[in-house]
């Protein structure tokens, strides 16, 4: 059998607060997955999703390290299967703690983890990132 799947509208409800009665039904599937008697899975694509509408001007517009220190407890949950957890983390990081947006820290993840240091693109804001090398094609 597998985990049952979550998405990104049951994050929202159970950090934002905006709807109280979903807030605590959230908050008692994550009470049940921090003490294992409960796994959830969901795929990286939730996780940024959850990044764009926390963050977003027009939203919630939490800052950028509010919206890590948000998820990131979630996603050290044993029972809540994120694939590539550990990179998911790292992306969340350098979210909080570059200008990068969150769909951009994936890719800098991967270069740190092949220690690669040139990355071809037009987008000059990977120039204020350390240890990485633009280069237009």
């Amino acid at each position: 059998m597998t985990d049952p799947f979550i998405d990104t509208d049951v994050l929202i409800r159970l950090l934002t607060g905006d709807d109280p009665v979903k807030q605590e039904a959230a908050a008692a599937l994550f009470r049940l997955v921090a003490t294992d008697d409960v796994a959830i899975a969901a795929p990286e694509s939730v996780i940024a999703d959850a990044v764009h509408v926390l963050s977003s001007p027009r939203l919630y517009a939490m800052p950028r390290d509010r919206v890590r220190s948000a998820l990131a407890p979630l996603l050290r949950l044993p029972s809540f299967h994120v694939r590539n957890r550990s990179e998911v983390l790292r992306a969340l990081d350098l979210y909080a703690t570059t200008p990068l947006d969150f769909g951009d820290s994936p890719l800098v993840v991967a270069m740190e983890q092949a220690s690669a240091d040139t990355l071809y693109l037009y987008d000059r804001h990977f120039d204020r990132i350390a240890k990485i090398s633009r280069r237009e094609p």
